[in-house]
């Protein structure tokens, strides 16, 4: 076995605090204002930005990097409050489709500005526009070791 070298060690420490500690920063402010987990807040966002503010729901649960289950979980309660609405999907029977409702729409919207603030805070503005730069390429390259799940 080789060990990580010094360098090895850095970059590997400071990504995986940033794995740890920045997903709790940015859903604190969301939760406090809007009632929504860092995770409710993805999924609204993902709906809301597709054509029709419609998406299938494999493709959502990649997107907001969950699994089917917990997405389904997820979507039923927003079902119960009137936020989604699933149906079949029409071009394709075999996939299930979400729909997000106006009263959905309006949700992710005044949750938009407080998440917004948070990643500006703790992500773009610490960074020069070289930085977010690199940041873009280093999680490009970074996200196709990772096979979707």
């Amino acid at each position: 076995m080789e060990w990580l070298n010094a360098e090895e060690k850095d970059a590997w420490t400071g990504l995986v605090s940033l794995l740890l500690l920045m997903p709790g920063r940015l859903e604190a402010p969301l939760q406090q204002e809007s009632g929504l987990s860092l995770f409710d807040y993805l999924v609204l966002s993902h709906v809301s930005e597709a054509p029709d503010r419609t998406m299938r729901m494999s493709e959502l649960a990649h997107l907001a990097n969950g699994s089917l289950s917990r997405l389904s979980n997820v979507v039923k309660r927003f079902e119960q409050r009137g936020w989604v609405v699933r149906s079949p999907d029409p071009d394709d029977g075999r996939y299930t489709v979400a729909f997000l409702t106006d009263e959905g729409y309006e949700v992710v919207e005044a949750a938009a500005p407080t998440h917004l603030r948070t990643v500006r805070q703790f992500v773009l503005d610490p960074l020069s526009a070289a930085d977010r730069q690199a940041l873009t390429r280093i999680a490009a390259k970074l996200s196709v070791t990772i096979p979707p799940p």
